[in-house]
């Protein structure tokens, strides 16, 4: 069956729309606002999502692949959509170890990108990764696995902005003797970075350190940021209004006075003393 591409319906759920593809075998791209899911055949063979490390981050910050090798398999067949196989003929890594990898990447992106089921945006047919194949995994297994996530997570700590937010330590509760994983988690919560730069930082799948770093919120040892609101300058402040002027109600067309440059100079001083505090 062909399918032609289309802009989902307004509000229609990503997981609504990825069960209508699989139905009729669909090959192709489905966006969301979190991330886009590939799909070849009804089945899901990717999904990637700017708020979890990509593969290639997991695979050399892991040391499981030298940088030098990952950028040279893109470089060779990443037009041919053949990352993956590149890989594994040239000898720079196993096909277990990738396929792993792979699917851990996997889950934890479709754990934003689905989880939530936020609204999908565009499908186009035919679209593939560069990564290519892999492994792929029934449209069913990844909704169920990303609900299921979800509701773990929930249980642990039911505050969903861990999730995305940069994360600060909280001063007061004693942070000893935590478990190894979790302590090295803590060390790399710096008011800063995010639960994914986090992950990123350990070489960890996302879900792994969203775990722990759950834990570490209700234990009272983490917290997410709060955004700042932008401060206004003083120099941007408008000027005082001047009293309203008597207006006649005839005015003399001959009577007006000559337009001074005053104002423009005036609004000109207050940009430059607003850029100069920029």
């Amino acid at each position: 069956m062909t399918i032609t591409a289309r802009t989902p319906r307004p509000g229609e759920p990503a997981s609504a729309l990825l069960g209508t593809l699989a139905a009729q075998g669909a090959t192709g791209a489905l966006s969301t606002e979190s991330g886009i899911v590939y799909l070849a055949a009804g089945h899901v063979v990717h999904v990637e999502s700017a708020v979890t490390p990509d593969l290639g981050d997991l695979l050399t910050h892991s040391g499981a692949l030298a940088p030098d090798g990952w950028w040279e398999a893109i470089d060779r067949a990443g037009r041919r959509c053949r990352v993956g196989r590149q890989l594994v003929d040239s000898g720079h890594l196993a096909a277990g170890a990738l396929e792993l990898c792979h699917l851990g990447a996997l889950f934890d992106a479709a754990y934003f990108v689905l989880a939530h089921d936020g609204p999908a945006l565009r499908f186009r047919p035919g679209a593939a990764h560069w990564l290519g194949a892999v492994r792929s995994v029934p449209v069913d297994t990844v909704l169920r696995e990303s609900r299921r996530r979800r509701e773990l997570l929930h249980r642990i700590w039911p505050e969903p902005d861990v999730d995305r937010a940069p994360l600060a330590r909280v001063p007061g509760p004693d942070a000893a003797d935590l478990p190894a994983r979790r302590g090295r988690t803590l060390a790399q919560v710096d008011g800063v970075r995010t639960a994914a730069q986090i992950a990123t930082a350990l070489a960890c799948r996302t879900f792994h350190t969203l775990v722990e770093l759950r834990r570490l919120a209700a234990a009272g040892l983490v917290a997410p940021v709060a955004p700042r609101l932008p401060v206004p300058s003083p120099a941007l402040a408008p000027a005082p209004a001047s009293a309203p002027a008597t207006v006649s109600a005839e005015p003399d067309p001959t009577s007006r006075p000559a337009a001074s440059d005053e104002p423009d100079t005036a609004l000109l001083r207050r940009l430059l003393h607003a850029l100069e505090a920029l």
